[in-house]
């Protein structure tokens, strides 16, 4: 069986001709072969972002060079929106990723900047525009945040989400944004409130991006929309815990104690213990250990591997564990097993003395080691 390749099944030749199809069906000068001979011609040579590139240059070349014009193309050629009942998990077609470069390389300048943010709030509909809005946050940054605002509240629910997730400060695979973290912190008040998942799961996401640098901010920001009490208690929880994901895994004492985890535990961790000392690539680690609560707690348990880098030195990564609640006088016995894969694509193993830390509430609790061998 092959490699499974994500460009190869977003960017094919199916998926071209697709595009130049509803470009033609419209447009009866558009030169559907030659754009689609043309994208073709080096597309499976190229990487993802590099084809989204590719396509937004052979577009150049077959649509009009009055932008206003190539805009109205573009608009007459899409589909319908994607479909409003949905809440969740419905990002888009891929395909139409390249008509938001095409607006960005082509509509930045000040005069098209009305007709360019209206062409991604039609486009955003059919796959999000998060990427393609950076650039005009930072090209023109105030009339773009003003029309964002008006957007935070408009009816469909991908309009939405684009306010928040094409603002934050680290979205994967796109270029940061040059405005200061604070300034969509507005957008995402509006938004938190938000009925559809898609949207908060978007502002969870943002808020954990911002923890990253200014913690306290965040658990500031959770905190009055707790008190202001406008979204389902339920979801706000969710909300939190998703935001506050990195600090929980950096055992933030302030964030463990906003979603009720107390900071110092009254616990008893016991017998401790790797079933395995030498293990190689492949195999798995299986750590145990008993708990006993000596009042009632609410725990928050992980696991901390110190992977051995390529220098020698360690790199720690959280695992996720268990939440539990647990009564007064209470014992658990809990066992884990955590497989270290020998062809991982988020990390590469090296050979050397590997150590496993309890963390419970954000504090160690016994530590043990075992020795990876290659």
């Amino acid at each position: 069986m092959g490699e499974f390749s994500l460009k190869d099944q977003l960017f094919n030749r199916d998926r071209v001709e697709y595009l130049a199809g509803r470009f033609s069906a419209t447009n009866g000068d558009f030169d559907a072969a030659g754009f689609v001979n043309g994208t073709m011609r080096r597309l499976n040579q190229l990487e993802l972002k590099a084809r989204i590139v590719h396509i937004a240059e052979q577009l150049e070349r077959h649509l009009s060079p009055d932008f206003p014009t190539a805009a109205k193309q573009i608009t007459k050629s899409l589909p319908p929106p994607l479909d409003p009942r949905k809440t969740d998990d419905d990002f888009g077609d891929f395909i139409f990723a390249p008509l938001g470069e095409f607006v960005v390389r082509n509509g930045l300048r000040k005069k098209h900047l009305k007709l360019s943010l209206r062409t991604l709030k039609m486009l955003t509909q059919r796959f999000s525009m998060e990427d393609a809005i950076r650039a005009f946050i930072n090209q023109h940054t105030e009339p773009t945040i003003v029309e964002l605002t008006k957007w935070a509240g408009d009816k469909n629910y991908h309009i939405r989400r684009l306010v928040s997730e094409g603002t934050r400060p680290m979205l994967p695979w796109s270029k940061r944004i040059a405005i200061d973290v604070t300034t969509p912190l507005p957008l995402l008040e509006t938004l938190h409130a938000d009925p559809t998942r898609y949207v908060t799961r978007s502002v969870a996401n943002h808020l954990n991006d911002i923890s990253k640098s200014h913690p306290d901010l965040v658990v500031e920001t959770l905190t009055r929309w707790k008190s202001l009490d406008v979204q389902d208690e339920r979801e706000l929880r969710w909300i939190s815990k998703h935001a506050l994901r990195t600090l929980v895994k950096k055992g933030n004492v302030n964030a463990l104690r906003f979603l009720g985890y107390r900071p110092n535990p009254q616990i008893q961790v016991s017998n401790f213990s790797l079933t395995a000392a030498r293990i190689t690539p492949g195999e798995s680690i299986e750590l145990s250990f008993n708990l006993t609560a000596q009042r009632d707690e609410s725990l928050m348990v992980d696991y901390v591997i110190d992977f051995v880098k390529s220098n020698g030195t360690h790199a720690p990564k959280v695992h996720k564990l268990k939440q539990m609640d647990i009564g007064k006088g209470q014992q658990v016995k809990i066992r884990k097993s955590h497989r270290l894969h020998a062809n991982a694509t988020t990390y590469k193993l090296y050979p050397g003395t590997h150590h496993v830390t309890l963390q419970i509430n954000g504090k160690p609790f016994g530590k043990q080691s075992f020795e990876l061998v290659m």
